[in-house]
């Protein structure tokens, strides 16, 4: 018994050496990533409750911060406006399938998406906008016929300006030519989820961040969220993480309001986390619509995506034999929320700065190898 006894004392301190060295080297490799000098700040929470781990890092070069800061979460709000439309499907107001015009008026509709000579402004689904494959412009990145800025070259230009939603369907419609016919390609673009969030408030008779508010946030106590320039958290009042392009802060741009259901999100990493292991456990969507938003097509090498959620084959991507999944969503101000299903682990973060939302990707994937490791 007494050797029985000593051998478990052995096997539960190597399990807390192991579990130490896997947290000095996640909190070493953000580190190393932090001292670029490009980036001021960084925000990571690496979180397992199978394996026992839950690492929470947050620093800035200019700030003080903690982990307890929301910051902009951009693309991964993608996520939350397609699951606001499950959410509607699930209560039998609409269906992937339908077509957008059943919910939207003439005046967004008329001409939205004519190629060619043809108008397929009517043929357009949910399931094209949501899966990126409806083939219309993105107003904030995609060049102009006329060769004036997109809206994303608007936002430093003219800081103080409020778009309307239909404002921004107005100019992609006057400045910008759809790609191709609805159904036959994959193109990503921020006009789509534009329309989603339309779709949602006028199905709903709710706004946006009111829908996200009464069916997600206070559900789930995901009291830091919320939809920037719309509304206000349920209780964190810390400020935003600054967030940047270049040298140039963008955080308190009233020109963000051009980014909005497809990027207005304000969070923190224990909120996505909250979130996400809902939407994994089927505690906000049924699991038969959960299941059908992970109908993946391809995106580009190693990557895949469903209704709002991308799917990562780490050894496609890094040309390796790894077998690792990673499935959520990143966000163009270096920012993501993934869950790696292989080792039950999610992963959270930003670094707050446009030009390294590559660098997080990989990151992510540095990190999967030191969990992994026993």
């Amino acid at each position: 018994m007494k050797h029985l006894f000593l051998s478990l004392i052995f096997l539960v301190g190597l399990s807390a050496i192991a579990q130490q060295t896997k947290e000095t080297t996640i909190k070493q490799r953000f580190k190393t990533e932090l001292e670029k000098e490009n980036i001021k700040s960084g925000i990571l929470h690496v979180y397992s409750e199978s394996r026992g781990i839950n690492i929470k890092i947050a620093e800035s070069k200019e700030d003080s911060i903690s982990i307890d800061y929301p910051f902009y979460t951009a693309s991964i709000t993608k996520m939350f406006t397609a699951t606001a439309i499950a959410i509607l499907k699930d209560q039998n107001k609409l269906n992937f399938e339908d077509k957008i015009a059943q919910y939207l008026p003439d005046s967004l509709v008329n001409n939205l998406h004519v190629l060619n000579g043809k108008d397929y402004s009517k043929d357009l689904t949910i399931a094209h906008l949501l899966q990126h494959t409806s083939g219309l412009p993105d107003y904030f990145t995609d060049k102009t016929n006329d060769g004036s800025p997109n809206i994303i070259n608007q936002l430093l230009m003219n800081p103080n300006k409020l778009w309307s939603a239909e404002e921004l369907i107005q100019f992609s419609k006057d400045k910008m030519t759809p790609h191709f016919v609805p159904g036959t390609d994959y193109h990503y673009t921020d006009t789509e989820y534009v329309l989603l969030a339309l779709i949602i408030e006028n199905v709903s008779g709710l706004s946006l961040d009111k829908l996200f508010k009464h069916h997600i946030f206070q559900p789930l106590n995901m009291h830091s969220s919320y939809v920037n320039l719309k509304s206000s958290s349920i209780e964190n009042k810390l400020p935003i993480v600054k967030f940047y392009a270049s040298q140039y802060e963008l955080s308190s741009l009233k020109s963000l309001s051009a980014d909005w259901g497809g990027g207005g999100l304000v969070s923190t990493t224990h909120d996505l986390i909250a979130f996400f292991k809902a939407f994994n456990t089927y505690k906000i969507v049924k699991k038969d619509t959960r299941l059908a938003m992970q109908n993946w097509i391809k995106e580009t090498r190693g990557m895949e995506y469903g209704f709002g959620i991308r799917q990562v084959s780490v050894g496609e991507l890094t040309g390796t034999e790894s077998n690792l999944q990673l499935i959520g969503h990143s966000g163009s101000t270096a920012s993501f929320l993934w869950y790696c299903p292989q080792l039950d682990t999610y992963i959270s973060g930003t670094f707050n700065q446009l030009e390294v939302s590559k660098n997080a990707l990989l990151l992510v994937i540095d990190l999967l190898k030191a969990v992994k490791r026993k």
